[in-house]
């Protein structure tokens, strides 16, 4: 999950952009640029949602449906840590407190960690992750 195809409209004067994959993150733009500033904000909100409602995250589509103009929007390197983290907490079975404990932190440092809108910082989350016998791998690749 490190991108979504998003599908970019004519729409009076400006976009609308929806995502096939996400049916809840409708955004626009009167701009392409503005429609795409928005996408990204709309991704990230819908997938931080999906999360803090507890159900599973979209799979990306491999590739764009017929009719349209369509574009992948990248999920932010700290959204993705911090949705990864998330999932493998709900797979471990772990509860909060037994989490804390591992980490030698409070079940309310575990519970902000955990909040799909708390900004938690990197080696928290890479913490947290090696804790539940996951690691965060990051690659670079070459811009669009």
């Amino acid at each position: 999950m490190d991108s979504y195809l998003a599908r970019f409209q004519p729409d009076g004067d400006g976009y609308l952009v929806t995502f096939p994959d996400i049916p809840e993150a409708i955004t626009g733009g009167r701009t392409l640029s503005e429609a795409l500033a928005n996408a990204q904000d709309g991704l990230e909100v819908a997938l931080l949602t999906y999360a803090g409602d507890g159900r599973p995250l979209p799979t990306p589509s491999p590739r764009p449906a017929e009719g349209g103009s369509f574009r992948r929007i990248s999920v932010p390197a700290a959204i993705v840590a911090k949705l990864a983290f998330i999932d493998a907490f709900r797979a471990s079975g772990m509860t909060q407190v037994a989490l804390a404990a591992k980490l030698g932190k409070g079940e309310t440092e575990v519970r902000r960690m955990l909040d799909p809108y708390h900004k938690t910082k990197l080696p928290t989350i890479e913490a947290g992750l090696r804790a539940l016998g996951k690691r965060l791998v990051v690659r670079v690749e070459e811009a669009a």
